[in-house]
């Protein structure tokens, strides 16, 4: 009966351990297969992504590598690079010519802002601003988020709206959330 008792205690006492363990260490969200470590920064995680070489080379070719590693925090939201193929054809080789720096590190801009916004953080902004927030970025940018079943939504000043696929992957410097479509400032008339 003693060992009984004793084997009990251990075992539950062994799963609490394991439970409260894996709640403090949850696993990030993987971002197109790939394992995102909360102890690397924005740019190292972006990297590893398969999904995001796009994003990787725009953020080098506009020398934003630097900023993005740096303390923030920061909340970027990260085009794929099926949303950068939905750009019109020769948009992405263009906005890369060093000619272009100064549109392309707006447009980048205009996916992050600086805060570190997990999910339910902008779920509860949405809600308190009946169903619609203003989201104001580092490119000057103001998106409009909104949110449907629990996806979160953003449009851009051209009326685009990307949908939010992967939420809340943790940064040793704020949070990515993996969007389907690539954000635009307003038309320069």
């Amino acid at each position: 009966m003693k060992f009984t008792k004793t084997f009990t205690t251990t075992i539950a006492l062994t799963i609490a351990a394991g439970t409260a363990f894996a709640a403090s260490h949850a696993m990030n969200p993987t971002v197109g297969g790939a394992e995102m470590l909360e102890s690397k920064n924005i740019v190292e995680n972006a990297v590893n992504s398969p999904i995001h070489k796009t994003l990787v080379a725009a953020v080098v070719q506009a020398e934003l590598a630097e900023t993005l590693s740096g303390e923030g925090p920061f909340t970027v939201f990260a085009p794929t690079d099926d949303a950068f193929a939905k750009l019109p054809a020769g948009s992405v080789e263009e906005l890369l010519k060093p000619e272009n720096a100064d549109r392309l590190v707006q447009i980048l801009t205009c996916h992050v802002v600086a805060a570190d916004a997990m999910s339910d953080a902008i779920q509860g902004m949405i809600a308190d601003d009946n169903g619609r927030h203003p989201v104001p970025t580092l490119g000057g940018c103001t998106l409009q988020a909104t949110y449907d079943n629990g996806t979160i939504m953003l449009e851009d000043e051209q009326g685009q709206v990307a949908t939010v696929t992967v939420a809340d992957v943790k940064q040793s410097n704020g949070v990515i959330h993996v969007i389907d479509t690539v954000m635009l400032p307003a038309v320069q008339g």
